[in-house]
């Protein structure tokens, strides 16, 4: 028999199942790796589950003095999805490709939170702007290790997103965000900059 010395006590079929699990779980650095913008998604749907852990991810964000100003709507309705796309896009940038997504989030702030408006006021930092970008991307990090694919859209009207989704005037829509199954193999990777262009040690060195 195998003895555990005090107060140590052998691992429960739960700990043990949980690290198994936990050993086929991509690690952050190839989540990091793995995500891309995905433009071409699969009709299967989203579970409620996956929603849940995508929206929780958020949820886990920090803030600017746990302000928490972000809010989130999740559309799955075809016709709304479409409705979007068809009437919320700015020219050039139509982003019809939109329309096969089965889930579009909406990334949205309050604006009314005293924290924000004190500290933009003092530093001229909008807060919940970036606020929103880090929780945005815990939905994308989240949603990538899933096996889901994400694209960030930027390039809309305001105006037509408050109105077919009855949002209040009073918060402030910045982001879009389709989530869905990739459809066919891995998509190309955008080429980066190499981390010496962008990374200066002590003081600026860069043009």
């Amino acid at each position: 028999m195998e003895c555990y010395p005090y107060p140590l006590k052998p691992p429960s079929t739960y700990t043990i199942f949980f690290e198994k699990e936990r050993q086929k779980m991509p690690t952050l650095d190839e989540i990091l790796n793995m995500r891309y913008s995905c433009r071409d998604y699969d009709s299967r749907p989203v579970s409620e589950g996956d929603l849940t852990a995508i929206c929780e991810a958020a949820r886990l964000a920090p803030s600017a003095c746990n302000s928490q100003t972000w809010r989130f709507v999740v559309v799955r309705d075809r016709n709304l999805i479409s409705r979007v796309c068809n009437e919320a896009m700015r020219p050039v940038i139509r982003n019809q490709w939109m329309k096969e997504a089965p889930v579009l989030i909406v990334g949205c702030s309050k604006l009314d939170v005293v924290a924000n408006k004190i500290g933009s006021a003092v530093t001229g930092i909008e807060y919940y702007q970036i606020d929103l970008g880090i929780a945005m991307e815990h939905m994308v990090l989240k949603a990538t290790e899933l096996g889901l694919g994400t694209c960030w859209i930027g390039w809309f009207r305001e105006d037509r997103i408050k109105e077919i989704l009855e949002i209040p005037e009073k918060i402030k829509v910045l982001a879009l965000l389709t989530v869905g199954y990739p459809k066919g193999g891995d998509a190309a990777k955008s080429r980066r900059k190499p981390l010496g262009e962008l990374v200066f040690h002590n003081r600026w060195k860069g043009r």
